[in-house]
């Protein structure tokens, strides 16, 4: 079992950056794939990006293809989306995801641990 604690949200003005963490408990952070989510007010829960275990393998939603980078240091057990170019329309809480496979999925079905979520609120 793994918990996710997400950090780094905040108010931003659009087109300023902002970078989210996610911590991880325990020894096993490199054989889970992690994934981004977001969830915006009246909306479902959407994918944002995920990286494999080993953290070669990438994928991003096209909405933020461009502006947003995942990366990881299983080291450190964590987790990282820095998010750049921000729009008011990424106003959302935003979740990071693991999954105990290899490969980076965009399915929010398939993941089993969810973090509680971090607030990004981009200003017009």
């Amino acid at each position: 079992q793994v918990q996710l604690v997400e950090s780094g949200g905040g108010l931003v003005q659009t087109g300023g950056s902002l970078r989210l963490s996610c911590a991880a408990s325990g020894r096993t952070f490199g054989t889970y794939a992690m994934g981004w989510f977001r969830q915006g007010p009246g909306k479902e829960r959407e994918f944002v990006t995920a990286i494999s275990r080993n953290g070669v393998s990438t994928s991003y939603a096209d909405s933020v293809k461009g502006r947003f980078s995942i990366s990881r240091d299983n080291a450190k057990n964590t987790v990282y989306l820095q998010m750049n170019s921000l729009k008011p329309e990424d106003t959302a809480v935003y979740y990071c995801a693991a999954v105990r496979t290899a490969i980076a999925t965009m399915k929010k079905e398939e993941y089993n641990y969810w973090g509680q979520g971090t607030q990004v609120t981009v200003s017009s």
